[in-house]
């Protein structure tokens, strides 16, 4: 029997090492993946799969930031020669309290603004309520196209001194970005998405709130972002409505032409304004659905 022959005579036949079926195996699954991917039938591995939604440097970067700029702005401030002028505008608690109704100014009249700005903004994507979309655009358009000092003086004329006429001026300045991000998100909803819905048989308040509004997020916090950022500054011109707030220490400042408080005033303005734009950020990112995230 010749080493080549099995015991019949016949040719042994060629043996593999097991190593070998396994290459071939995987090789096999290597190229049935790629035909499938360029196919489009294979699912695409998320690339942030695992990956934190948030990055350090975003939770880190802005506070450490605002600690160092306000830190350095107090020992300027304790260091600075201040009258007698200039401490009856800053000592008995004046800062903190101006502070504190920047930050209720702010709040409530944000709040107004996305009660009134999300409900309506989703009542003018309806079809019963789409025609008077221009109409309620032309409104919130005016709201920002005339003067904020000079809308303020108007409401102060109108509902008399305090923070009400402010929280009225803000929440007219600040009701456009929620409003046109609101409609904008969700107009921009591909149309066989909410029909596929209705097909498995949801009702419209369900494709509401658990299709449409959760595809429309990203734009609608974006909208809120932006109106908090407005709040801050427009918050700023409520001292000249009685209305209170860090204003108070800026045009206190500008009046008695004591420029360490107008410094201390308008440093505080911008923390704050900073501050809330990094906590939005936040907000946008941490409440945007999974399906939806960006790369933070």
């Amino acid at each position: 029997m010749s080493p080549g022959g099995g015991s019949d005579g016949s040719p042994r036949r060629s043996e593999r090492h097991p190593s070998d079926h396994e290459a071939l195996a995987f090789k096999d699954e290597v190229e049935m993946s790629q035909r499938e991917l360029a196919a489009g039938e294979a699912p695409i591995p998320s690339a942030r799969a695992g990956l934190r939604r948030i990055s350090w440097q975003k939770w880190t970067f802005m506070p450490a930031f605002l600690v160092l700029a306000l830190l350095t702005t107090w020992l300027w401030f304790r260091g600075a020669r201040l009258d007698s002028i200039a401490h009856q505008a800053v000592d008995n608690g004046k800062v903190w309290l101006a502070l504190r109704q920047h930050i209720q100014l702010t709040a409530i009249s944000t709040f107004f603004v996305l009660i009134i700005a999300i409900p309506l903004g989703i009542a003018l994507t309806r079809s019963k309520l789409r025609r008077a979309t221009p109409v309620a655009m032309a409104f919130a358009n005016l709201g920002q196209a005339v003067p904020a000092l000079g809308l303020l003086v108007l409401l102060v004329i109108w509902l008399g001194i305090g923070a009400r006429s402010a929280i009225v001026g803000m929440v007219i300045y600040a009701v456009l970005p929620v409003l046109a991000n609101t409609i904008a998100g969700l107009r921009g909803i591909d149309p066989t998405l909410t029909e596929a819905a209705r097909g498995i048989g949801m009702s419209p308040t369900g494709v509401l709130t658990q299709v449409e509004l959760p595809l429309a997020v990203p734009l609608i916090l974006a909208g809120v972002r932006t109106a908090l950022v407005l709040n801050v500054g427009t918050a700023t011109l409520a001292t000249f409505g009685g209305g209170g707030g860090l204003g108070d220490l800026i045009s206190a400042g500008i009046v008695t032409q004591r420029m360490p408080v107008l410094i201390l005033g308008s440093v505080l303005t911008v923390a704050l304004a900073l501050l809330v734009e990094w906590l939005a950020s936040l907000a946008e990112l941490l409440l945007r659905p999974r399906g939806l995230e960006a790369t933070a």
